[in-house]
């Protein structure tokens, strides 16, 4: 049994997560700042879920909170760190850009002080698909150069992975980011495109497809990310002594760091989604078709080879069966 702080343990990936710690017997101590980015209620829906569970706890904390962050670490001694804390969204990014420095730099630091002064034994965290920017090359592979992101929510989880890299370098402390590809699921977030789909196709609203629908996305269901997670945090990260500074590997390092890719391998096009979503609701979707919004790209796609070599995991939930399960959830959860 490990000692696991999640943090993000009320968010969307944070709460399934947890849920499968917990199962199979970890203390887990969930730490999170119920934020109003999108609607509380869902977060402490979820909160709810755990509460109460034989080995969790939850804490009720920014992660940018410099005071008291130092506080918790120094208590509860974690053997892994799980930072899935952060402010989330592309667009977001572009109207409220102090908060992804807030949250995902300033708190950022706060966990890695955490892990170096504590004794930490592996720091997990959420990259994102979104540092392959400007990227063309498909499919996106850890290997590739990822210098020009096109958001600043992009350039935050790449300085995350900058960041990590020093502290490996420095400190010795072992860190794996992980780029998740567009997660969808149960207790999925509001802001995501699914989840807005079926908000307004059952209330015989509109919706917005970007793109003209041309967009393609590595659509990931969550039990897929979750697995992936929590494979890579029982791996802890070792240094690649293949290493050259000569031909340097963005994805690993002579320090023990690493990175991976956790996506379905398997892109689909928006308007696929859109159909078979109309397809699990027995309703057609009015759409209103518009260009591509700034920061956005027009497909992603992951590499997932070195997570099958180095775990022995890829992620295969096909798209119909991910939205049926999301479909059934909104319909309990919303009384539909």
């Amino acid at each position: 049994m490990s000692k696991i702080l999640v943090t993000g343990a009320a968010g969307f990936i944070g709460f399934h997560l947890t849920q499968k710690l917990l199962a199979r017997g970890d203390e887990v101590v969930g730490l999170d700042n119920l934020n109003d980015y999108y609607r509380v209620q869902l977060k402490q829906d979820r909160l709810s879920q755990l509460v109460g569970q034989e080995n969790f706890r939850f804490i009720e904390m920014d992660i940018a909170d410099r005071e008291r962050m130092p506080g918790v670490f120094e208590a509860e001694q974690f053997d892994v760190v799980v930072n899935l804390a952060a402010q989330a969204g592309v667009r977001y990014s572009l109207e409220n850009p102090h908060a992804y420095i807030d949250a995902n730099v300033v708190g950022f630091t706060n966990v890695l002080e955490g892990c170096r002064h504590n004794g930490v034994k592996h720091l997990v965290y959420a990259s994102s698909s979104s540092v392959y920017g400007g990227n063309t090359t498909m499919p996106f592979s850890i290997h590739h150069n990822v210098d020009h992101p096109i958001s600043l929510y992009a350039a935050t989880k790449k300085a995350n992975e900058l960041m990590a890299h020093t502290y490996s370098h420095l400190y010795g402390l072992p860190t794996t980011g992980l780029r998740f590809f567009t997660v969808y699921g149960p207790w999925g977030r509001p802001d995501m495109a699914l989840f807005l789909f079926t908000e307004a196709i059952v209330s015989g609203k509109p919706i917005n497809v970007f793109n003209n629908g041309k967009m393609r996305r590595d659509f990931t269901y969550v039990a897929d990310i979750v697995e992936g997670i929590t494979r890579v945090a029982d791996n802890t990260a070792a240094a690649n002594p293949d290493w050259s500074s000569a031909t340097p590997d963005p994805a690993t390092s002579a320090s023990p760091y690493r990175v991976y890719n956790i996506g379905n391998n398997q892109p689909v096009e928006l308007m696929h989604l859109i159909g078979v979503l109309e397809d699990c609701l027995g309703m057609k979707a009015e759409k209103n078709f518009m260009e591509m919004q700034p920061g956005d790209v027009p497909a992603t796609f992951a590499d997932v080879d070195d997570l099958i070599q180095d775990v022995d995991f890829k992620p295969a939930t096909p798209i119909e069966t991910g939205v049926a399960n999301f479909v059934e959830w909104y319909r309990k959860y919303h009384n539909v």
